[in-house]
């Protein structure tokens, strides 16, 4: 059941969830941002996920001259190097962490957990997912950047935690140079990365949505 802080969708079969997905969405958004990609994703019909979609807080926000609109955390500039408050992105991804313990303590084991996040909210998925403290069954980064490259103290727990990257190479918001700089930051610490670039901007293209019902496939199919 769908609640004021996250979008909750449960299997169209009817029955119990065996699966979970996290999806965050981007600065100005909220949960219903993605829920149409939910069943534009063709999943395979035995399998039974949940998705998660939560609803950032509302924040001032630096880039936008401090107006108030759902942000998981701030921007303070719009350099390559992206100025953020870590302070924040960590909370939120605690919150997201947070979540997660839920979901295995109502039965859903960890490593049949996805963590995704699309844009600002892609960064809160890198920090939830690579810093959690029980493996976790994959990342989905889309059009993100890793914020917190020189705070980020990875869990053993996730040292070989599956990455997906995809970035648009049209991308004005978050140059394609930051998704890759993630990939390679991500490789020389050892996680297996696999890079997707699309002929797109700052979104989802169909192709995309293709692939991502795949990867979550390859990776939740018992």
């Amino acid at each position: 059941m769908s609640t004021p802080d996250e979008l909750i969708i449960e299997p169209r079969s009817g029955r119990p969830a065996d699966a979970c997905v996290f999806i965050l969405h981007g600065l100005g958004a909220d949960g219903h941002d993605f829920e149409p990609l939910v069943p534009a994703l063709g999943l395979p019909e035995g399998l039974d996920v949940r998705f998660i979609l939560p609803h950032a807080p509302r924040l001032p926000v630096t880039i936008n001259g401090g107006m108030v609109m759902p942000a998981w955390y701030d921007i303070k500039e719009m350099s390559l190097d992206r100025r953020v408050d870590e302070a924040q992105l960590k909370a939120s991804a605690e919150r997201i962490q947070g979540l997660v313990r839920e979901q295995i303590a109502h039965g859903i084991p960890a490593e049949r957990i996805i963590v995704a996040g699309f844009s600002q909210g892609g960064a809160v998925a890198y920090q939830a997912a690579l810093t959690f403290p029980e493996r976790l069954g994959g990342l989905l980064a889309m059009s993100t950047y890793l914020a917190t490259v020189d705070s980020l103290e990875p869990a053993e727990a996730n040292r070989d935690l599956p990455v997906e990257i995809h970035h648009g190479n049209l991308d004005p918001v978050v140059p394609e140079a930051l998704g890759l700089a993630a990939r390679d930051r991500l490789e020389a610490m050892g996680y297996p990365v696999h890079y997707r670039q699309y002929p797109m901007a700052h979104a989802v293209c169909p192709q995309q949505v293709a692939d991502i019902g795949r990867w979550l496939a390859e990776r939740l199919t018992r």
